[in-house]
């Protein structure tokens, strides 16, 4: 039995639920030491080939046949050299260094899944419009969009 108010109304009836969607994202890095300093010492690490496309397409569809919905592949543009006011420390400890540019494994990896959306970061300061569109454009067809 309902009780109404002119502002508010009440009832006995339990509320509809909403059915949520969780939507998985992976956030990775090209690069052998991403946000996990020292995880290379585990048994099971693979960062040793980040150089290595297969590395990339195997962990595409690893996502894809887990549930993910994309993977957001991030960059940076130089090494960190805050510590010691010096890159040395970044290199010895892999921290983001080396690092491959994203864009280029995306198109692979696109191949080898079916329904995984990419993400990428590219710096606008650093690249010349025309050339950064075509990039962009080439990759959104071979991937279907995604």
């Amino acid at each position: 039995m309902a009780v109404k108010d002119k502002s508010v109304s009440f009832s006995d009836e339990p509320p509809k639920t909403i059915k949520k969607r969780l939507i998985l994202n992976a956030f990775v890095e090209t690069s052998s030491g991403h946000q996990s300093p020292g995880l290379w010492k585990h048994h099971d690490d693979q960062s040793v080939n980040f150089n290595d496309v297969k590395h990339w397409v195997n962990l595409a569809k690893q996502l894809e046949a887990g549930g993910f919905q994309g993977m957001f592949v991030a960059d940076v543009l130089g090494g960190y050299d805050v510590y010691s006011s010096s890159l040395k420390p970044a290199i010895a400890s892999s921290a983001q260094w080396p690092v491959n540019e994203p864009l280029a494994m995306v198109s692979a990896m696109a191949a080898a899944t079916e329904s995984l959306g990419f993400g990428v970061t590219i710096s606008t300061s650093y690249e010349q419009p025309y050339h950064l569109a075509r990039r962009l454009s080439t990759v959104d067809h071979l991937s279907g969009g995604r």
